[in-house]
């Protein structure tokens, strides 16, 4: 009875933060610019055929100077054009995939910690506070150094340091869910503790966990393109972060090749905050009573 009701109250709730987050104009921008980037990521193979890797005209083309290769050619003859379309596919799935590890440790973590309070939950913050005490970014790079720097290394490594942000967040809404009284309900009616933790407390605590994972993404994908470019990612994988270290020498002759792959970051990363900040207003129980 108590997953029924609870899930006949966040119907009205979701569907209300939708119609919300449609009508944020910047959420929708975000939206739009994910949903292209997202469009070459999954189609790269049709859009731009073939190793993007492969040298396929003389170097140092300018965009525009061949219609063969809109964005120009960079210092070794490859086409720019085809480097970002897969380069999109790169930082997507590094993205996505570390802020699923993120998620992963960081809600079971915070949830464990907030829900039983004690010396489970003084151990879980100590945990937090010594992963957090080095630099995410030093940290990241010993933990790559050490193992195989390839994607599944660095998504990896990027969501071992990003968790504990999810970790205190989630702690935070279980100390104050938990007192509630379907809270208190559910254990008279003598449900285990792994069910109210994953069925009836943690589905009230996702709407910040969701806006905060957006964010997660962001900065995922500027992690990934801050080892690339220090030649720390998989260098047989082309990425916006390895296309701005490889032109950063060029910078007063072909500014392109490092503009270009960084504009793409910067579009992305302002995408996703976008719809960070779409999704907060929109869960926020004070704005959504404006409707």
């Amino acid at each position: 009875m108590t997953d029924m009701t609870t899930t006949t109250a966040m119907a009205p709730a979701g569907s209300r933060a939708l119609r919300l987050f449609l009508r944020n104009p910047n959420a929708v921008a975000g939206m739009l610019i994910l949903a292209t980037v997202l469009f070459a990521a999954i189609f790269a193979d049709l859009l731009a055929p073939g190793d993007p890797l492969t040298m396929v005209a003389q170097p140092f083309l300018w965009p525009g100077q061949n219609p063969a290769y809109p964005l120009g050619t960079d210092m070794m003859g490859r086409d720019v054009l085809a480097g970002i379309i897969h380069g999109s596919r790169v930082s997507l799935a590094v993205g996505l995939a570390a802020t699923a590890t993120s998620l992963l440790i960081g809600t079971l973590v915070g949830a464990i910690t907030g829900y039983y309070g004690g010396w489970i939950d003084r151990v879980g913050m100590n945990l937090v506070e010594i992963v957090q005490t080095p630099p995410n970014f030093l940290l990241l790079v010993v933990i790559v150094a050490i193992w195989q720097p390839n994607l599944p290394t660095v998504a990896i490594g990027i969501g071992a340091v990003s968790w504990p942000t999810l970790a205190r967040l989630v702690r935070g809404e279980f100390r104050a869910i938990r007192g509630k009284e379907f809270v208190t309900a559910a254990h008279s009616l003598g449900f285990s503790d792994a069910r109210i933790i994953f069925r009836e407390v943690l589905p009230n605590a996702l709407p910040p966990v969701v806006v905060t994972s957006s964010v997660l993404v962001a900065t995922a994908i500027l992690m990934e393109s801050a080892l690339s470019f220090l030649g720390l990612s998989d260098p047989n994988r082309v990425s916006w972060g390895s296309m701005i270290g490889e032109g950063r020498e060029m910078l007063r002759t072909a500014w392109y090749l490092a503009a270009v792959p960084g504009l793409c970051i910067f579009s992305t990363v302002l995408a996703f905050n976008l719809i960070g900040d779409g999704l907060n207003d929109a869960m926020n129980p004070r704005l959504a009573g404006r409707e």
